[in-house]
């Protein structure tokens, strides 16, 4: 096999397209052209207040990028990728080529089975710890994508951290324009993309460890806190520029993939990325020379239902 088709092109968008995105705006196009498969991101569907720099785009397009991969290997039909193949085309972000055939392997098809499964948990998780041997393999899932997974062990390592993400949601809280923003992707009923109110985390209340975002303002079933030593892992690449964010994005995937092939549930905490300061922050207290680009927290909790996606239709370009 020498190019792909649409076939191919319908089969890799409809799992590129089950990608976490912020506030699930699902900012990604996919087209056919010269018998590849490129992945491009939508300007329109871009955050202006929450990601005026384009990094939240950039990891959920490289989520986006390692889910076709994903389906593409399992397949038989594995790709060749470029990451930004076309410099005089800024909203190109990926180039997916037909590699030799092969059979996949058990790992491909067993994350690929993940994929419409996957989705993030916002809701108290079990007080049981994360055994060694699963942590062992989300470390080496995002250095399976040239990133880093930094998982904190310890209350002074949790508090350290909390005490910057709690710091980075009050400056986020007080942004009128953020928070408008955040409104208009939030719906009370089932829709193609943002966040249902069902979906978000119940109201935050003083003894919680960790910021949650107010998609909803309802309280907590009585004896349901969060855990109250949570397994908190950071994300991150050697470097921060957009190629790097695009990796980060595909090593992000592959660990959330991992996480729900694992049994575990799993939500991600951005603030502490999306207010420069408190990344900056949270780099220093880690001790790394390259960048965090997500924070997790990682469990066992009660399953949930993966959020409504756009139809494979409505991303397809010409």
């Amino acid at each position: 096999m020498t190019t792909y088709d649409e076939a191919d092109l319908r089969h890799a968008a409809a799992a590129a397209v089950r990608a976490p995105s912020l506030h699930n705006s699902q900012p990604w196009r996919f087209r056919l052209r010269a018998g590849a498969i490129e992945v491009l991101a939508d300007p329109a569907r871009q955050l202006a207040v929450a990601d005026s720099t384009g990094w939240a785009v950039r990891i959920a397009g490289g989520a986006a990028i390692l889910n076709a991969r994903l389906a593409l290997a399992a397949a038989g039909t594995p790709a060749e990728l470029v990451l930004r193949p076309d410099r005089a085309e800024p909203h190109l972000l990926a180039r997916l080529t037909p590699g030799p055939a092969r059979p996949p392997t058990y790992t491909e098809v067993d994350l690929a089975a993940a994929i419409p499964r996957r989705h993030s948990n916002r809701q108290p998780f079990w007080p049981d710890p994360v055994p060694p041997e699963a942590r062992q393999r989300l470390i080496e899932a995002a250095r399976a994508e040239s990133g880093w997974l930094d998982l904190l062990v310890g209350m002074t390592a949790l508090s350290g951290f909390a005490e910057i993400a709690q710091s980075a949601d009050r400056v986020l809280r007080r942004d009128a324009g953020y928070q408008a923003e955040m409104s208009t992707w939030t719906h009370a009923d089932s829709a193609p993309d943002g966040i249902a109110v069902l979906a978000g985390a119940p109201r935050a209340e003083p003894q919680d460890l960790l910021p949650q975002r107010a998609f909803a303002d309802r309280r907590r079933a009585p004896g349901r806190d969060f855990e109250p030593e949570p397994l908190v892992a950071v994300l991150g690449t050697a470097g921060d520029r957009p190629q790097d964010q695009l990796i980060a994005g595909q090593a992000l995937q592959r660990v959330l993939l991992t996480v729900t092939d694992a049994g575990l549930a799993c939500s991600m905490i951005s603030q502490p990325i999306e207010v420069p300061a408190a990344r900056d922050q949270l780099r220093r207290s880690l001790g790394r020379s390259g960048m965090p680009q997500m924070a997790l927290r990682i469990g066992y909790g009660q399953p949930g239902h993966p959020t409504q996606r756009r139809a494979v239709e409505d991303v397809l370009s010409d």
